[in-house]
């Protein structure tokens, strides 16, 4: 049995629609994201959470316009739509129907748990109103949709802050609860959080958030940026007085952007008593330097909205190549299916006709999971390799199924060595089997 070539780890990361980007979501997210995104053996999808979005916000314009601004934010800081799947929550259909399917698997009792929920609660009491005054049923099933968001490319990973570690927790709950009624379908997810990720304070020295109206636009004119800059509040120690860098917003920003050697200088000039303004040329200057080359980039691309928009179209068939076929298997599962599959008749007869199929299986020998692609006749086709998990194994029979011939080039890690005439006899099998699924499912 050949080595077995591990499966790439699937990294899920969401942004919300909901203002314009600072430099604390710069620094925070799209920075590491984006370098990550990179990395090797890592598979990245990114998208735009537009229907979260119509959870706080009620202004068509905005969320629009946020939209824009996000998207052409996270491509001009090197988010590369040829290597990551990039695309916009609202353009993926199948989202909305796994939301009810997992809708019917959850406890309303997890969702009374939610922190954001609970807040709202906790809010109205406060004020003595109702406690679910203002509660709107998307507020309430927020978590669910944040779980289909997830599960449906079986993230692997789900970079998040420590506040939304919660609806990873709850989308394993649902994931859970969907394998044990319904079979082995979904990846487990994990949150991950990278405390090495700073956490940028924005003007008034609280944590930087739209919330405390104290940001600094990532994109701002140079003008505007440094306007801002000097508006950070410092004490009132004077030039030539030692300034303590510990609980300075200044410094802690400038942190974020420099490097060591750069932050050492700037420590050494506090403590020789930098005047204040000083320190915020320093400070505009070392931000300017790397955001300038992306500003650039920015403004092209909010100058060609439809080019943002090819992008995400794109992205978004690129994700339902695999959102389809997935969902596909699921209705199957659930027991939505074509009435006639099944039946005496014609329908028993269509059943025993000899199709291309998969079989998977465990190697007891290594404890790896396998599958074969077998032609009419049981002939082997097409041996993968071994893979980690059941659902590993079933994603890459998602995507030979979903993309069939296209697919064997681009999954040949996952696949014991395929020449041209297997290639071909694979090729036209997948085609068949796609035909008999269409034929029996009504699709």
């Amino acid at each position: 049995m050949a080595s077995s070539s591990p499966a790439p780890l699937r990294v899920l990361t969401g942004i919300t629609p909901s203002g314009t980007p600072h430099l604390g979501n710069y620094v925070g997210s799209i920075r590491h994201s984006v370098r990550q995104s990179v990395a090797a053996g890592v598979e990245s999808y990114f998208f735009l959470a537009d229907y979260h979005a119509l959870i706080k916000v009620q202004e068509p314009a905005l969320i629009q316009r946020s939209t824009l601004e996000i998207a052409a934010s996270w491509l001009a800081c090197g988010l590369d739509p040829e290597r990551v799947t990039f695309y916009r929550q609202s353009d993926i259909a199948e989202i909305t129907e796994l939301t009810w399917f997992l809708t019917c698997v959850t406890g309303k009792g997890v969702l009374n748990r939610a922190h954001a929920y609970k807040a709202q609660l906790d809010k109205n009491i406060a004020k003595g109103e109702e406690p679910d005054a203002d509660v709107t049923a998307g507020l309430f099933m927020y978590p669910v949709l944040m779980g289909a968001d997830i599960l449906m490319f079986n993230a692997h990973k789900v970079p998040v802050g420590r506040d939304q570690v919660q609806h990873i927790e709850m989308a394993r709950d649902m994931a859970q609860r969907f394998n044990h009624q319904y079979g082995e379908h979904f990846t487990l997810p994990d949150a991950e959080i990278d405390d090495a990720v700073a956490t940028l304070p924005g003007l008034d020295g609280r944590k930087m958030s739209k919330s405390y109206n104290n940001t600094i636009p990532l994109f701002a004119p140079r003008a505007q940026l440094q306007k801002q800059i000097a508006s950070i509040v410092t004490d009132s120690r004077a030039p030539g007085e030692p300034k303590d860098t510990e609980g300075s917003a200044l410094f802690q920003i400038y942190q974020a952007f420099a490097s060591a050697e750069e932050t050492e200088a700037l420590r050494k000039a506090y403590a020789d008593g930098i005047a204040w303004g000083d320190a915020k040329q320093v400070l505009f200057e070392r931000i300017d330097r790397e955001v300038a080359p992306l500003r650039a980039r920015y403004e092209a691309l909010m100058n060609d909205p439809a080019e943002i928009e090819r992008i995400l179209l794109l992205g978004a068939e690129k994700a339902r190549k695999l959102s389809r076929p997935f969902m596909t298997s699921l209705r199957h599962a659930v027991g939505l299916r074509n009435l006639a599959a099944g039946r005496d008749g014609a329908g028993a007869k269509a059943a025993k006709v000899a199709k291309p199929s998969f079989k998977q299986y465990r190697e007891k020998a290594d404890g790896l999971f396998y599958f074969k692609l077998l032609d009419a006749r049981g002939e082997t086709l097409l041996q993968s390799r071994g893979f980690a998990s059941p659902q590993e194994a079933g994603r890459t029979i998602a995507d030979l199924q979903a993309q069939r011939g296209a697919a064997l080039t681009a999954l040949a890690a996952q696949l014991e060595p395929v020449d041209a005439q297997q290639a071909r006899a694979a090729t036209e099998a997948l085609e068949a089997l796609a035909e008999a699924t269409s034929t029996t499912q009504g699709h």
